[in-house]
């Protein structure tokens, strides 16, 4: 494995995001420290290294803190260049960061306000879930994983999809997924779990089960008071 040099990973060990972190490295066998954080009682290097969001993950290279986990995987690709996680192609790195924004911005949020809420906002926030999807369904097409044979960037970021997102269903109360309609997204989600990098690295389903059971209460009830 490639040397830590002094590398900490500050996270959480059901949070989506320090996972995506923790799967780039475990890929590129980067070894690195991880620091457990307590979200409700932030440690002084969190709010040091994160001092504007004040969110998990922060990757702390050599003294140097680097936040949002998607730029630290571009900051890992960069720094790291063994098993690279971005096509050498200009185009299609930009066509990669383009579907990475996507799940991001259209079906994480989607996915996010469904959870969050009720009634009809809940049924057009589903909607709008199953709209970002089928444009996912369309892009991987028959591959194996989105870049190929082989797990990438877009894999990783979208890999919170195959793990969190049936407890994201569960809790909210909402259903989407239907391999009936979104086989090649079924396929991917089969075949990425299936990466033993992956399947080793995976919150513990209880625990998963009750942070969810525990957002979803506090956000009905914020909703309530105001």
């Amino acid at each position: 494995m490639a040397g830590a040099d002094h590398l900490k990973l500050l996270g959480t060990k059901q949070s989506m995001f320090t996972y995506r972190v923790v799967w780039a490295l475990k890929l590129k066998g980067i070894e690195y420290e991880f620091i457990e954080e307590d979200l409700f009682n932030k440690s002084s290097l969190l709010l040091q290294s994160n001092p504007i969001h004040k969110k998990v993950p922060v990757l702390v290279h050599a003294g140097k803190p680097i936040s949002e986990s998607r730029l630290i995987l571009e900051y890992i690709d960069e720094t790291w260049k063994e098993r690279p996680m971005l096509p050498e192609d200009p185009l299609e790195r930009a066509h990669m960061r383009f579907w990475a924004s996507f799940v991001d911005d259209k079906l994480m949020e989607a996915s996010r306000k469904a959870f969050a809420s009720s009634g009809e906002d809940q049924a057009k926030a589903t909607e709008l879930t199953a709209e970002a999807l089928k444009f996912l369904e369309e892009e991987i097409g028959g591959k194996k994983f989105f870049g190929g044979e082989e797990m990438g960037f877009l894999d990783i970021m979208m890999g919170w999809f195959a793990y969190w997102f049936p407890f994201i269903e569960e809790v909210g109360g909402f259903k989407v997924m239907d391999p009936t309609k979104f086989p090649c997204i079924t396929a991917w989600t089969n075949n990425f779990l299936q990466v033993p990098i992956v399947h080793q690295n995976l919150p513990q389903p209880d625990e998963l089960r009750n942070v969810f059971l525990g957002f979803r209460s506090f956000l009905l009830s914020a909703h309530k008071d105001h």
